[in-house]
């Protein structure tokens, strides 16, 4: 079996540990120090799912503005820009700078390379400063931070998945506005705190390859007007 090769590595801003990025054959990685595999170029399917279950219900608005938390690979921003218009906006915060320049590199044609969309802005930053800039911005925000509330490998994630984080979430949504939450497993906590901080909640699953390999889940949590 061809071995893995490590290409390249950066450090997470803040003390998060380390992200490497590895290759074998036509298949990359992204991997976390400790903690794994977080991403890969040959199944996706959840994160296009994420994206195109959001997107199909907030495309028809008026210069719909969407953020994405996690650029990964790019397979999420590359999924809700096939959804929506031409008038749109997508935010993409990423914490790690070396990501922005993995997609904008050697990563970009797995997904068509959505950094090249004029209607794509990257933000280098937590996800959570964004939105705490933001008051009624988005029409959706889309979470595909870590491995989700119930995987977390960076410990300063479980904010952004806890009442505090949740709430605003909340306040930087538009009226009707949609949060999206990528994760690898159920939550039955994570699901009653979006309950409680005032979402209206779906629990759907992807599968991670098609209609193959594992079963995610997503949160699509409703905003009320």
């Amino acid at each position: 079996m061809i071995p893995w090769q490590l290409i390249d590595s950066s450090p997470i801003p803040g003390g998060g540990g380390e992200l490497q990025l590895f290759q074998r054959n036509t298949e990359f990685t992204i991997n976390i120090v400790g903690g794994g595999v977080l991403m890969s170029t040959h199944a996706h399917a959840s994160e296009d799912a994420l994206a195109e279950r959001t997107c199909r219900e907030i495309a028809g608005r008026d210069r719909p503005r969407v953020l994405i938390g996690g650029l990964g690979m790019g397979f999420t921003l590359a999924a809700a820009l096939r959804r929506l218009g031409p008038e749109a906006e997508v935010v993409v915060a990423e914490l790690v700078p070396a990501v922005v320049r993995w997609n904008s590199e050697i990563l970009g044609e797995f997904a068509g390379h959505p950094l090249q969309d004029s209607r794509t802005r990257v933000r280098e930053g937590d996800v959570g400063k964004v939105m705490k800039e933001e008051r009624q911005g988005f029409d959706a925000i889309l979470l595909d931070v870590d491995n989700g509330p119930s995987g977390l490998t960076r410990k300063k994630n479980n904010w952004l998945y806890g009442l505090d984080g949740l709430t605003v979430a909340y306040t930087a949504l538009r009226p009707q506005g949609l949060l999206a939450v990528w994760s690898a497993g159920p939550d039955r906590d994570f699901h009653e705190r979006l309950r409680k901080v005032g979402f209206t909640v779906r629990q759907t699953q992807a599968r991670a390859h098609g209609d193959k390999g594992e079963r995610h889940i997503i949160w699509l949590a409703a905003r009320g007007a």
